[in-house]
């Protein structure tokens, strides 16, 4: 036996048959120390991912919902905001009419004062020219009585008197 190499005999058998058992039995041992644990663990993991998943799509969603609303929020703001300038602008331009139909009726009513004042004025002109003519005829014709006059200058003098009212009036 010394000069072989490998032999198959009883006690070369046993020690494989030893050497397959404790593998056999190491392999069971570390299984149910190492493989269930860390395939718990992984578990564990793979599920905490899974609901942090789950979680993280109901947020986006939870997100563009949220979104969303602003969204339309804002398009209700815009036509709110729309709304607001719109009545202001109509308001303004109401207000403005209004503003120029009263300066109107005021300009009317001015130009109608100073019609009537100027027509006021241009009678009481008129009427104090009227009497100052009349003052001066009067004058005339005390100084006429009072210089006996020929007939001929009194005829003359009246005719003068007469054209000088007739340019006054």
């Amino acid at each position: 036996m010394e000069g072989r190499i490998f032999a198959l005999d009883q006690q070369t058998l046993i020690q494989i048959g030893i050497q397959l058992l404790n593998t056999i039995v190491l392999a069971v041992v570390l299984t149910y120390l190492l493989y269930k644990p860390v395939r718990k663990f992984m578990q564990k993991r793979a599920d905490g991912i899974k609901s942090q998943l789950e979680h993280a799509q109901d947020d986006a969603e939870a997100a563009e919902k949220l979104k969303a609303f602003y969204d339309q929020r804002l398009e209700e703001i815009e036509l709110e905001r729309a709304g607001i300038l719109e009545q202001a602008q109509r308001l303004a331009a109401e207000k403005t009419d209004r503003m120029l139909s009263e300066a109107g009726d005021e300009i009317a009513a001015k130009k109608e004062r100073a019609a009537a004042d100027i027509q006021a004025r241009q009678e009481r002109a008129n009427e104090e020219s009227r009497l100052q003519i009349i003052e001066t005829a009067s004058v005339m014709a005390g100084k006429i009585v009072a210089s006996a006059l020929d007939e001929e200058a009194q005829s003359r003098l009246f005719d003068e008197t007469l054209a000088a009212l007739e340019e006054a009036l």
